[in-house]
């Protein structure tokens, strides 16, 4: 009976070390989120500067090509994000399933399965579209602005993309470890305080 207490009380402990550990390296992610949406904020005041510049010497069309392309970027990227997410999930959901899963449950995880792939084909096709389309607005740009205005462009253009992705990985490592925190604190019957 007394081994038993200790045994909870050595568990208790090493769950509160974890609680501890996981709380100091979400705190370290929240920073990090906190500089990368300062990076965001930065590289969206670069995007506005180099759009107000081609607003001054590009046509109208060139423009709006410009827009579309910039706007569309953001969202094939996001799309990306998103699906390989919701796929990288549901193969994992597929690889946890035990031998008692049904297979009513295995057929729907892996028709799911087949349709997140499919979606993310598409996406990468609408990608290399995006790409495609970069091409073209770049080689109008480079017909109005300085050696060191494309830089710009390119600097925003790359960094938008990167930032997306970075982003997205942030808030999942502390979606997951905001998770796990509160998955341990419901184990030492702390709720959800903090």
């Amino acid at each position: 009976m007394e081994e038993e207490e200790e045994e909870d009380d050595e568990l208790a402990f090493k769950k509160q070390q974890l609680i501890d550990s996981l709380s100091r390296k979400l705190s370290v992610l929240r920073e990090a989120q906190q500089s990368l949406l300062e990076d965001i904020g930065a590289n969206c005041t670069l995007g506005e500067e180099v759009e107000s510049l081609v607003q001054t010497v590009c046509k109208p069309n060139e423009l709006d090509k410009f827009r579309m392309f910039i706007g569309d970027l953001e969202k094939v990227v996001s799309l990306l994000l998103s699906l390989s997410g919701r796929l990288a999930r549901v193969e994992n959901a597929l690889s946890g399933l035990g031998l008692e899963a049904s297979h009513d449950e295995r057929l729907a995880l892996t028709e799911k399965k087949k349709q997140l792939s499919e979606q993310l084909g598409e996406a990468r096709e609408l990608k290399e579209h995006v790409d495609r389309r970069e091409r073209v607005v770049l080689e109008v740009l480079s017909r109005y602005l300085t050696e060191e205005q494309l830089q710009d462009y390119r600097h925003f253009v790359k960094m938008k993309s990167g930032l997306i992705i970075e982003q997205r990985q942030l808030e999942e490592k502390i979606r997951l470890g905001e998770e796990q925190l509160r998955c341990l604190r419901e184990s030492l019957g702390m709720g959800l305080a903090h």
